[in-house]
């Protein structure tokens, strides 16, 4: 494969997103990725394939001039990838992937490559709750008092994401069930008004999110870095792995099993880990409406799930 070839599905994604910058950037590819080569030594090798499925950034394989592999990360200068190299920066290696080194003007990433890389999907498919405490632990390393001068987006800012909903649909809430939209808002609303700390969380620590490592059992990967309390950050391994969790059988049990595990694994209130699942999923649902057109349904089920709790 062309490492320099980039498929006609990604270049739409990041057309469709980011508009006249997405295009400008695609233009600016080829350079963008010699320079990397350039800087940093690398020799490269096949992008991942199903990268482009679960992101909008190239992701591939490297080899660095002493030898060492490495992952280079190549994605659109702005929000989520500049936020992604604070939040890995602020974590240092410790329960993430090392950021090696990085070039924020072309959005530019040299990772440490995790080995064997095996995501936690492949072993909450055969033992989810052990998966579940693997997530947990993981969780517990990660969390950090926010640094004093970030630019973090916060959960809030996130949850406020319903307004547009609203807003689009003047007031209503279009194709998303009324009765859903209405307890996430209300979650929201009495969750975000309480006294928690925050801390610096990945923000989307979910089963392909978590690596199996050499230097620990799993690291995570692709953090988007938010402030908020500790209990959000199980919202989005509650809903994953996709599509898989959907075929589930017994989904009210096995998601009443995850909130046990990490209520007593992370001594977080079972109540707050369950509102935060029923109100993520709703704006998740809001998210791929807003982005491609149509609400997730996997995401809905879940918080339907949740709503009979």
């Amino acid at each position: 494969m062309n490492v320099y070839h980039l498929p006609d599905a990604f270049v739409q994604s990041i057309t469709d997103l980011y508009g006249a910058q997405g295009i400008a950037w695609l233009n600016a590819f080829p350079d963008h990725l010699a320079a990397c080569v350039a800087r940093w030594g690398l020799a490269l090798d096949s992008p991942y394939a199903l990268a482009y499925r679960f992101s909008y950034n190239y992701v591939a394989p490297v080899v660095r001039a002493d030898g060492s592999p490495a992952v280079l990360k190549l994605g659109v200068p702005q929000g989520e990838l500049l936020h992604e190299i604070a939040a890995l920066r602020a974590y240092g290696g410790r329960g993430a992937v090392r950021l090696l080194d990085a070039d924020s003007t072309i959005g530019a990433l040299l990772l440490e490559r995790v080995m064997p890389g095996t995501p936690l999907r492949e072993l909450a498919l055969r033992d989810d709750d052990a998966a579940t405490a693997h997530a947990a632990q993981v969780m517990s390393t990660l969390w950090r008092t926010p640094p004093g001068d970030h630019d973090f987006p916060t959960v809030a800012r996130w949850a406020a994401g319903l307004q547009r909903c609203r807003l689009r649909y003047h007031g209503g809430t279009g194709p998303l069930p009324r009765a859903l939209v209405d307890r996430a808002e209300a979650l929201f609303h009495e969750l975000l008004d309480g006294s928690e700390p925050d801390y610096l969380l990945h923000g989307d620590l979910h089963h392909d999110n978590l690596l199996a490592a050499e230097r620990a059992p799993y690291l995570a990967i692709d953090p988007k870095g938010v402030i908020g309390e500790a209990a959000y950050e199980a919202a989005a391994l509650l809903r994953n792995p996709v599509p898989d969790i959907g075929a589930w059988s017994e989904l009210h049990h096995r998601l009443a099993r995850r909130v046990d595990i990490l209520a007593e694994y992370l001594g977080l209130d079972r109540g707050r880990l369950i509102g935060y699942g029923l109100a993520h999923a709703v704006l998740s649902a809001w998210w791929s409406l807003e982005d491609h057109g149509a609400p997730d349904p996997l995401s809905l089920h879940i918080a339907a799930t949740f709503a009979e709790f």
